[in-house]
């Protein structure tokens, strides 16, 4: 966030980045990366912008009704009202006229997580003189990045969400060999129970798919389409969750498993899958343990490859992982992509992505196997501690 402590940072960045500010723009929560930044809170239906320049202090311009939301910017720092449209853009031509400025843009819209200005808020901008540049190493550096507490709570998460897939899995087993099979939404709901146990929050989910639904990789399992779950199928549980608190960050994981005694081509999808997910992972720690640069994109080439060398590469077809910001399961920070989206942003210390290649043949079988990476300095942490290496036999 935006504040005294903070500002020192972001205009040390600046002024690597040889920019002469950032500024931040939202209009109806447009732009989660500005009221994220600036801590904004309550009705914001006016448009806003805030200049961070290089030197000095931030400067804000506000609509004259809607000054509550602004409750956590400094007092010390300037604070611009306006009320008509020509004073909005008479302002803003003062604050911008001449200057290199980032803005969440990307051009091409490359990577649509930081595509969030209006073409016509970028031409208001360019008008007024500016030049506009992403922001996306920015967003990369002060909105995505975890804190150590994020981290720890994180990792209680992970390990919380990773006993109860497993868990999960003995009681569907449990119940299809006693001949009465769990249906994939009452499963789910048991999930659900055992994360209210927990004090840990899902805003949705999670994933159930047992047999061909596990080849629908957002499969939303359902009780008016109620589907058991048998003995001799596969089953994917992909569940994400946090604690209850102002910090708990999302862990994310997918597991797979086999009610029985899993068939020769369950297995090849399995290996297939679980070692192009190992390839993304050893391409980002060898890279980062060697204080190398390494781009998400290169990460999802590094799983891509894999699935491409067992003759799969079709069936793949999502990016290799997501962002985890602090605020946001699927955030703003470099994904792990070079499929969907152009995704050129350097993985950075403080980020934090998931990693889940999957391979989806419709009508007949899906696998997915899903674990998250946070960067520290010289080293790239996996979670859970001990990720899935072999399908689960849930006997």
């Amino acid at each position: 966030m935006l504040n005294p402590q903070t500002l020192p940072a972001i205009q040390s960045a600046l002024r690597e980045l040889d920019l002469d500010g950032w500024l931040l723009f939202d209009f109806h929560g447009l732009n989660p990366v500005a009221t994220g930044m600036l801590g904004m809170e309550g009705l914001l239906s006016r448009r806003i912008f805030a200049l961070v320049p290089r030197e000095g202090m931030p400067i804000a311009l506000s609509h004259a009704i809607e000054q509550g939301p602004w409750k956590r910017w400094p007092a010390e720092w300037p604070k611009q009202r306006y009320s008509s449209w020509r004073s909005l853009e008479e302002q803003l031509a003062d604050l911008v006229k001449g200057k290199k400025l980032a803005m969440e843009y990307s051009p091409g819209d490359a990577v649509p997580y930081l595509d969030r200005i209006p073409a016509g808020v970028l031409e208001m901008v360019k008008n007024a003189g500016a030049q506009v540049v992403t922001s996306g190493d920015l967003v990369t550096r002060f909105y995505a990045a975890w804190s150590p507490v994020h981290v720890e709570s994180h990792r209680r998460a992970a390990a919380a969400i990773a006993q109860i897939a497993k868990d999960a899995f003995t009681v569907a087993g449990k119940r299809a060999r006693g001949g009465a099979p769990l249906a994939e939404h009452e499963l789910a709901r048991w999930i659900l129970d055992r994360f209210a146990e927990q004090k840990l929050f899902c805003d949705h989910g999670p994933i159930v798919a047992a047999g061909a639904n596990a080849a629908n990789p957002h499969y939303e399992p359902a009780s008016t389409a109620a589907r058991l779950i048998n003995r001799g199928e596969i089953l994917l549980i992909d569940l994400w969750a946090k604690e209850q608190t102002d910090d708990g960050v999302y862990a994310d994981q997918t597991w797979m498993a086999s009610l029985g005694q899993p068939s020769e081509r369950a297995l090849a999808v399995w290996t297939a899958v679980r070692d192009a997910r190992d390839a993304a992972i050893q391409i980002v720690q060898e890279r980062v343990g060697k204080g190398e640069l390494v781009r998400g994109g290169e990460v999802d080439d590094a799983a891509r490859d894999v699935i491409k060398d067992r003759g799969f590469g079709e069936y793949f077809t999502h990016r290799t992982g997501h962002s985890i910001d602090p605020r946001d399961l699927h955030g703003s920070g470099p994904h792990i992509d070079n499929l969907e989206t152009r995704e050129e942003r350097l993985l950075v210390p403080g980020v934090a992505f998931s990693i889940e290649p999957g391979l989806y043949f419709p009508g007949e079988i899906g696998m997915r196997s899903e674990v998250n990476v946070y960067l520290t300095p010289g080293k790239a942490v996996v979670t859970p501690e001990n990720p899935q290496r072999d399908l689960i036999v849930a006997e």
